[in-house]
């Protein structure tokens, strides 16, 4: 059965619209006065590991199927070939699983975008970036040709539009020089301690008490002691730690 992407029971007008998002926008005015941290939630990604595992599976599956196969992506293969230095070091379905994982990012790149859609149409960006005039987080009037939209919590809610300044405090930066700075200071801890971000990741989890998959019970002791190490050294909690992880795609 095909996929279909989800629809709403029914349609906003424009005028139920406006009154939604202002109504929508008023609600994290005040929230952000009680605390800023309600305006970026996220979920842990351990809590849908099984889906993630799946969709892996599915993907590595469907590469080897389609590796014995004629059609489309038997004949682009064909059509690019290896450059003779790779020729015999990625095997077909290797090659097929990349191409898998690519149109799989594309297909998520729109079928998230389409959920802001969900509520308001297809307007739904337009609408958010000129629903306010000032940012909930800093106060600062919003200039609508730098206005930056951030997802409270990514679960469907649209965004919310902010200014720079105000979107870089919600995600744990300052400013471009002080994350360079946070970076190289947690980058030389990493280093020191021979340890990966994915250690660091399980680190902060586990100190948070929060279960995190190890190889053995030494890796899982030094990536608490990384996590340890980095909170100590940065002044980061390990909850802050991990929204620094997740904002820095690491």
């Amino acid at each position: 059965m095909p996929f279909q992407r989800p629809k709403p029971g029914r349609s906003l007008d424009k005028e139920e619209r406006a009154a939604l998002l202002q109504s929508y926008i008023n609600h994290y005015h005040e929230a952000a006065k009680d605390d800023v941290a309600a305006l970026n939630q996220k979920i842990p990604r351990e809590a849908f590991d099984d889906l993630l595992d799946r969709i892996g599976c599915l993907v590595l599956d469907h590469a080897t199927a389609v590796a014995g196969d004629h059609g489309p992506v038997r004949d682009f293969l064909k059509a690019n070939p290896l450059p003779k230095p790779l020729e015999g070091l990625l095997p077909d379905n290797f090659r097929i699983f990349c191409l898998g994982l690519n149109a799989l990012k594309q297909w998520l790149a729109a079928e998230q975008a389409a959920t802001d859609r969900y509520l308001l149409g297809g307007k739904a960006r337009q609408e958010c970036r000129l629903a306010s005039t000032t940012c909930v987080v800093t106060g600062e009037p919003l200039d609508p040709a730098k206005v930056e939209l951030h997802h409270p919590v990514r679960d469907g809610r649209p965004p919310i539009p902010l200014s720079k300044r105000g979107h870089d405090r919600l995600e744990g930066q300052a400013g471009s020089s002080d994350n360079d700075s946070l970076r190289a200071k947690i980058l030389a801890i990493k280093r020191q301690m021979h340890q990966s971000w994915v250690h660091l990741r399980q680190g902060c989890l586990n100190l948070l008490g929060r279960e995190a998959r190890h190889s053995t019970p030494s890796v899982a002791a030094n990536s608490k002691a990384f996590g340890r190490k980095v909170s100590k050294e940065t002044g980061l909690t390990p909850e802050q730690i991990l929204a620094w992880l997740d904002a820095n795609s690491l």
